[in-house]
């Protein structure tokens, strides 16, 4: 079950709207960890939509699916902040929900941001699937410093300023943006300027996150752990 004094800062979590969605699906039964299934199967049905895209001639016929995509990508951030109200607020955490709070996450991510790379690419940008894989490998490093740091008994670090919200945001802009492309002339390269910048913004991400765990436990150490 999720702590509740190391949760991550969501706005939307005190929303009326996002309340009256979890209470609804935990008086249906709906469990945290089937929400968090859902929020990867979103992942997948966004990926295979860019992927569609990208192999997509016509203008006309890109653009809806490039904007589906980009909903399917809020709804999966949806369904993130579902399971675990539905887990906290209403105590339906089961023992394997740690696994279930990380695993689909790390796995929507790799999906989403590998499957906009590649779209990217059919439309000839040559270094776009790097590009992807690339942003797709430092959102890992930035979810595994944070889970590092609470295996050494800190607080979860959800700083950014490309945590796993903005990263999702910036994608889904991406997609909106790469809907109207054809308007001037482009075809994959905003996809990939979303990427350039996910990736960008998570290796600072990265770096904060490091900065601050060296920091906690040279605090925790004390001044013996200068002395080395």
């Amino acid at each position: 079950m999720e702590n509740l004094g190391d949760r991550r800062p969501i706005k939307a979590r005190g929303s009326g709207w996002a309340r009256w969605m979890a209470r609804l699906l935990a008086r249906e039964h709906a469990g945290p960890n089937l929400i968090s299934a859902a929020s990867v199967a979103f992942a997948i049905l966004g990926a295979m939509l860019m992927l569609g895209a990208g192999v997509t001639g016509p203008a006309a016929a890109r653009a809806p699916l490039l904007v589906v995509a980009a909903a399917c990508i809020q709804l999966r951030l949806l369904c993130n902040l579902l399971d675990g109200m539905v887990a906290v607020e209403y105590g339906r955490g089961s023992s394997a929900g740690p696994i279930w709070n990380e695993l689909p996450d790390r796995l929507s991510d790799v999906v989403l941001l590998a499957a906009a790379g590649y779209s990217a690419s059919a439309g000839g940008i040559r270094f776009a699937s790097e590009a992807g894989w690339i942003a797709a490998v430092l959102a890992l490093l930035t979810a595994y410093l944070r889970e590092l740091g609470r295996g050494l008994g800190f607080p979860s670090d959800f700083s950014g300023p490309m945590a796993k919200q903005r990263r999702m945001d910036v994608l889904s802009i991406a997609c909106l943006v790469s809907a109207l492309e054809p308007l001037w002339g482009w075809r994959g390269w905003t996809l990939t300027i979303g990427l350039v910048l996910i990736a960008l913004g998570a290796a600072v991400t990265a770096v904060r996150r490091t900065r601050t765990l060296a920091r906690r436990l040279k605090e925790r150490a004390g001044p013996q752990g200068d002395d080395e």
